[in-house]
């Protein structure tokens, strides 16, 4: 009887570690049944019964704390979350799943309303594995979810399905039963009084939630409206500071192309005033724009920069620009006319430079208007100055030899130096007799040697042109053959004033010649080549009497036989040089035999077959023509020459 417990000290002892230990509820009923066990008198027994129920008073109220401890650290959690986080995406997640682990649900999710589509669409989820269910959208005022939203009020439901307090539609139902979801809460996301969303937690099993479940999932609702809110706010701020950067930066470029506006007209007044010119505009008005500007004259020709591959469209996009009045894009580039009145003087070219902006596309026309005035300043200079000397080109025609130290010493103070190599080109209107033509000639041949050093003049019925000898004595192959600068010289000429007169011209070339003299009697070896042209039925072509063959040897002045034999029979020669051969001596037996094989066979002593072959081999070196009257009589006419001179 010793043994038997007379004291509730060991029991409450035991109670207290339990307590200490965070012990299970079931726990503490042992130590009530245990002291029934060893015979503990009722006295005893109705202490430690006592104890047990002050324990497990403090045993539930010590695990409200600690889940309220929970809850609460969870809350702090997605404070701090909302705190350090600018992704919306991770904070309502992060919200969502502490929901779902806090209540031990299932799942838990989230919807917001889209005003657009005027309905309400799954925001975030957790827990989900229905893809219906994850993608369900609700119709406003539909399900569990749109009587939150038109209450404002948390609602709970331990049977979704058979509860019959909100209205149930087919697509909803659907997805809840896809999910298996029983039990679900929903509590509004509140935002100064306004529901701007839901939050959910369910279960797949019927359950009850409790007040403080209810609670906690609004103060986790309420955090996820703060998070909407602010990043709400946040993309509104954003989106502000955007508009006002993207002001500030069209403040700043309207700002720079004003500045860089009155630089340029205060760089172009400044240009014009000091006599600057074309070049100097375009670097000014390049350097200012920040690309690269071509000046091209009415024909294309740059002035300045460079002109650009032929055929690119140019041509139409000035006369677009022309059209237009302004500027126009090409491509890549910027073409703006350089006009005076309706007369185009000439086209800027800006490229680098895709897009202008109003006040750059003005300062680019503005150098247009700039680059016409300097243009027609120098026309009316150089029109003056041709005048003058145009009268120094008439006497020197006329009189050649009167004074000819007077007329060289006049041409240096025109700029003129009488005494370097010119050629002059005599240059006829497809009507000689319309002096209108001739008169519209004389100013295209003074446009065409525009900003040159040459000059010209109406004399007799035709309009001269005194130029600068640029090729010198070389021709293209670098030999002594003045006949090749002379003929480029008449052919560009003639095309250029064909174009620039709106009529065919024709145009001779007399040789290079230096000296008063010498120039005159050029001008009548040209004026012969024109009327050669003429006799041809070669009209609006350039010629120089190199050029002209036979007839040209007949015409020009001086009678360059040695020239024109080796112009003509020059491929043979080499050949019998080279290869010891005898084709001049072949063809010139053939020629005088009446091109009978058989009687230059007998006078050259060989077979036919080998007069045959020498003759197949002219025609490989001549060319197909050379039987025909034209050239044949151009042969045989060198053979003869070449045979007189003993060459």
């Amino acid at each position: 009887m010793n043994d038997l417990p007379t004291s509730s000290a060991p029991a409450l002892r035991r109670l207290l570690d339990l307590l200490a230990s965070g012990a299970a509820t079931e726990d503490f009923a042992d130590v009530l049944a245990d002291a029934r066990r060893q015979g503990a008198p009722a006295a005893v027994l109705s202490e430690i019964d006592d104890a047990t129920w002050q324990a497990l008073r403090v045993h539930r109220t010590m695990r409200q704390h600690r889940r309220r401890e929970a809850e609460l650290t969870a809350l702090f959690d997605t404070a701090g979350d909302l705190a350090a986080s600018r992704d919306l995406d991770a904070v309502l997640q992060a919200i969502v799943r502490r929901a779902r682990m806090l209540l031990g649900t299932d799942t838990a999710y989230l919807t917001l309303p889209d005003e657009g589509a005027g309905d309400t669409y799954m925001r975030v989820t957790d827990g989900s594995v229905s893809v219906l269910f994850q993608t369900l959208r609700l119709s406003l005022g539909d399900g569990l979810g749109g009587l939150v939203a038109q209450t404002a009020r948390p609602y709970a439901t331990p049977d979704y399905r058979a509860d019959e307090r909100f209205h149930h539609t087919g697509t909803i139902d659907a997805g809840v039963l896809d999910e298996g979801l029983v039990a679900i809460i929903g509590v509004p996301l509140l935002l100064g009084g306004r529901v701007i969303g839901v939050l959910f937690a369910a279960d797949r099993s019927p359950r009850a939630f409790s007040p403080d479940e209810v609670a906690l999932l609004c103060s986790l609702a309420a955090h996820a409206a703060i998070a909407l809110d602010t990043a709400r706010s946040l993309a509104d701020t954003r989106a502000a500071l955007a508009e006002l950067n993207s002001a500030n930066e069209l403040i700043r470029a309207h700002s720079a192309a004003v500045q860089r506006a009155e630089q340029g007209h205060d760089r172009l007044t400044d240009l014009v005033l000091r006599g600057a010119e074309v070049p100097d505009v375009a670097a000014a008005v390049a350097a200012l724009l920040g690309g690269e500007i071509a000046v091209l004259d009415a024909e294309g020709e740059p002035l300045a920069g460079r002109a650009g591959a032929p055929g690119t469209g140019l041509a139409e996009a000035a006369a677009a620009s022309r059209a237009e009045g302004r500027a126009v894009r090409h491509g890549g580039a910027w073409v703006c006319a350089v006009l005076a009145g309706q007369e185009q003087l000439g086209t800027l070219v800006l490229r680098g430079r895709p897009d202008l902006d109003d006040a750059d596309r003005r300062l680019f026309e503005r150098a247009g208007v700039v680059t016409a005035l300097l243009l027609l300043l120098r026309r009316s200079v150089a029109e003056a100055e041709n005048r003058v000397r145009g009268e120094l080109l008439a006497d020197l025609l006329t009189a050649p030899d009167r004074d000819p130290a007077g007329l060289t010493a006049r041409g240096r103070r025109l700029g003129v130096d009488l005494g370097r190599p010119h050629l002059v080109l005599v240059a006829e209107p497809g009507d000689a007799r319309d002096s209108g033509a001739r008169s519209r000639l004389a100013g295209a041949a003074g446009r065409y040697l525009f900003g040159s050093r040459g000059i010209s003049a109406e004399h007799g019925e035709a309009v001269v042109l005194l130029v600068p000898d640029e090729d010198g004595a070389q021709g293209a192959e670098g030999a002594d053959d003045p006949g090749d600068g002379a003929q480029r010289a008449a052919g560009r000429a003639a095309e250029r004033l064909a174009r620039l007169a709106g009529f065919p011209v024709t145009v001779g070339a007399g040789r290079p010649a230096a000296g008063p003299v010498a120039l005159a009697a050029a001008y009548a070896e040209g004026l012969r080549c024109v009327r050669a042209l003429r006799v041809l039925g070669r009209s609006g072509e350039g010629a120089s009497a190199r050029a002209l063959g036979f007839l040209g040897v007949l015409l020009g002045d001086g009678h360059d036989v040695a020239g024109f034999v080796r112009g003509t029979l020059g491929p043979l020669l080499e050949y019998d040089a080279r290869r010891g051969t005898e084709l001049v001596r072949t063809l010139r037996a053939y020629f005088d035999c009446g091109g009978s094989l058989t009687r230059a066979k007998d006078e050259l002593h060989v077979h036919v077959n080998t007069v045959v072959q020498r003759l197949d081999r002219v025609e490989v070196l001549l060319g197909r023509d050379w039987n025909g009257p034209e050239r044949s009589l151009e042969l045989q006419l060198a053979l003869r020459l070449q045979l007189l001179s003993g060459s």
